[in-house]
């Protein structure tokens, strides 16, 4: 069997970084988002449902600490040794008081078996002395700032309500890399209105700058949600992809990747009462294991047709 690597997953950047087992926490700190509260708009994104985030133990009117101690006792089962890292993921999570945003970042570092932060945030959310603080932290602790980028494209930003153009994503990606914090970035490939050669460009512009994972969606129509509306009135606006044709977008869109940026997921997972469209019926593992083995059919890599 051919195991030669085809691109750079996380596992294996995980392990670069620690030298034991670490899990992700996903964690709802309660923060609110400019982009639904009125600073940046109403409603949110058009294709943002937020309950798609969240797994079981992760409860808003729950502390830190508890929604920790939950997750670790449902990871901890299988691994006792497992180390973790405190995802603050749904919503805004850099979008509050400095003072308020500090006191949740450090009760969760307080937590024994916490090594480290992930925060999933806008690029239109990263005051500086806020990214001074993560600076600091980042010496002493692992620190990721995750942004959602989505397009590079100001016209989809625009139609699907971001709320925040490329080039604020490309000053907050730089200026939290120069400060030494390690750079996440999410992306949705089949946004409506994105032909296949814009998705690919997107990772040419992506290649260019200091990032230090990506993650990759596809388009998912959620319920309750303005664009499962506007799916209903113009369903010829959308191209929902079938797996294997997304799978060999997935690759064409890898094979211009910059190879040191490390590929976390290609696929997300939604659940299935709020899932419209597509309907895989396949899980994370499943569809990478089909793009491995489509990759070694064309025998391509990361970076095989970088510009």
């Amino acid at each position: 069997m051919d195991d030669t690597p085809r691109y750079l997953d996380f596992g294996t950047y995980l392990r670069r970084c620690f030298p034991y087992k670490v899990q992700k926490i996903s964690l709802h700190a309660g923060f609110s988002c400019p982009n639904r509260d009125g600073t940046k708009g109403w409603g949110g994104c058009t294709y943002c449902n937020n309950q798609t985030f969240s797994p079981d133990y992760c409860h808003t009117g729950e502390s830190i600490t508890v929604q920790l101690q939950k997750g670790v006792e449902f990871f901890a089962r299988k691994y006792p040794e497992m180390r973790y890292l405190a995802y603050f993921q749904a919503y805004t999570n850099t979008y509050d008081d400095y003072d308020r945003l500090v006191a949740r970042y450090e009760e969760a570092l307080r937590h024994p078996g916490v090594v480290g932060l992930i925060i999933g945030t806008r690029p239109d959310c990263m005051p500086q002395p806020l990214l001074d603080y993560l600076s600091h932290l980042a010496r002493e602790r692992y620190v990721m700032v995750e942004y959602g980028v989505e397009s590079t494209s100001d016209t989809t930003l625009r139609r699907i309500n971001r709320g925040h153009t490329y080039a604020e994503a490309v000053d907050a990606i730089e200026r939290t890399a120069a400060a030494g914090v390690s750079v996440g970035v999410h992306m949705i490939l089949g946004l409506p209105g994105e032909t296949q050669e814009l998705m690919l460009s997107h990772a040419d512009r992506l290649s260019r700058l200091p990032i230090t994972t990506l993650k990759l969606h596809q388009l998912q129509l959620i319920r309750h949600t303005r664009m499962a509306h506007e799916f209903e009135n113009n369903p010829t606006d959308f191209h929902l992809y079938d797996v294997d044709e997304y799978i060999d977008l997935v690759i064409d869109f890898v094979e211009r990747l910059r190879p040191e940026i490390v590929v976390e997921r290609f696929v997300s997972q939604s659940p299935d009462d709020l899932l419209i469209a597509p309907r895989w019926g396949l899980k994370n593992h499943e569809f990478t294991a089909r793009l491995l083995r489509r990759m070694r059919e064309r025998d391509t890599y990361q970076g095989a047709c970088m510009k």
